[in-house]
């Protein structure tokens, strides 16, 4: 029997890591993608104009792929970068011709530069443009090269890895207190609305598209460069999310949720996908809090939905 494949992309560290190694480990072949092939290279990931950082970050697609083998199935690594949507159409060009086909998609891959943390009016245009192509259109250009083989082959799973940023507001400017650039609230409003989408206009041919919210995660680039704007370097472990993505996945009750946002912490909890994770914190009631969930929660409500719309 053949096995399935999974194309994940910024896999070399944190969330997608964590989806490659969870995949690779239910059977699924894995195609990994990322800017960082090698252990150790250097690249720009400030997220602010005012500062240079290309100290290396901890992750490769080299170490990925090391994992995902010890799962006994096939790794293959792939670079691209989310801003140069050549090497996207490459990528996939290259597991299709390779492996013949996709059957999972987990958009994780996301702009990473200046912008991320800087203010409205300190932002060039040009670089909210690059936060909208890497984390919305990028998308949308694996999402074309791989549905009609999706299609051609009964089905198959496209996940989104989102953000509560694409549907709440920041408490605090961005800076230091925890807030945000506009650029990737905005950005990932508009991933948001994709899976929608492909549902009504996909769905009756097999395919399935899920969001997943995965809330604060201690991820290698929380630690290494968020806490210098605002943001804890705990959180929930990147098993979390991924393991809601295996379920997403594998399972056949998750065709229920094809098209709408999964909250990955309360799933992950209530699902009992992680046993040893004590689960989320509670809500926290502080108006200094870091994340302004109105629209979210009144939605949440309106639908009656525990931890998930």
């Amino acid at each position: 029997m053949t096995r399935k494949i999974a194309f994940i992309t910024g896999a070399s560290r944190g969330i997608g890591k964590a989806c490659a190694i969870e995949l690779a480990d239910a059977g699924y072949d894995v195609a990994i993608t990322a800017r960082t092939l090698k252990e150790g290279e250097q690249r720009e990931h400030s997220s602010t104009l005012k500062a240079s950082d290309t100290s290396p970050l901890p992750g490769s697609l080299e170490g990925t792929m090391a994992q995902v083998e010890a799962k006994g199935v096939k790794a293959m690594a792939v670079a691209a970068d989310l801003l140069d949507s050549a090497s996207l159409g490459a990528a996939v060009t290259q597991v299709l011709e390779r492996w013949g086909r996709i059957d999972v998609v987990v958009h994780n891959g996301r702009y990473i530069g200046p912008g991320h943390m800087d203010r409205f009016l300190e932002t060039p245009i040009e670089l909210l443009r690059k936060q909208m192509e890497g984390n919305v259109f990028a998308g949308l250009v694996i999402n074309q090269l791989v549905l009609p083989n999706m299609i051609a082959n009964g089905g198959g799973t496209i996940v989104n890895i989102t953000s509560a940023a694409g549907y709440g507001d920041p408490r605090e400017p961005a800076g230091g207190g925890g807030g945000w650039g506009m650029g990737y609230g905005i950005s990932k409003g508009a991933f948001q609305r994709i899976a929608g989408f492909l549902k009504v206009e996909h769905g009756p041919q097999g395919i399935r598209c899920f969001n997943v919210q995965p809330g604060h995660v201690a991820t290698e680039r929380m630690a290494q460069d968020m806490v210098k704007f605002g943001f804890s370097p705990s959180g929930a472990p990147p098993a979390v999310p991924a393991k809601v993505v295996r379920w997403l996945v594998t399972e056949p009750e998750a065709e229920a949720y094809n098209g709408k946002n999964i909250e990955a912490q309360n799933f992950c909890h209530e699902m009992g996908l992680l046993p040893s994770w004590g689960g989320p914190p509670p809500p926290s009631k502080d108006a200094g809090g870091s994340l302004d969930l109105s629209g979210y929660n009144l939605q949440q409500m309106a639908r009656g939905a525990k931890g998930y719309t």
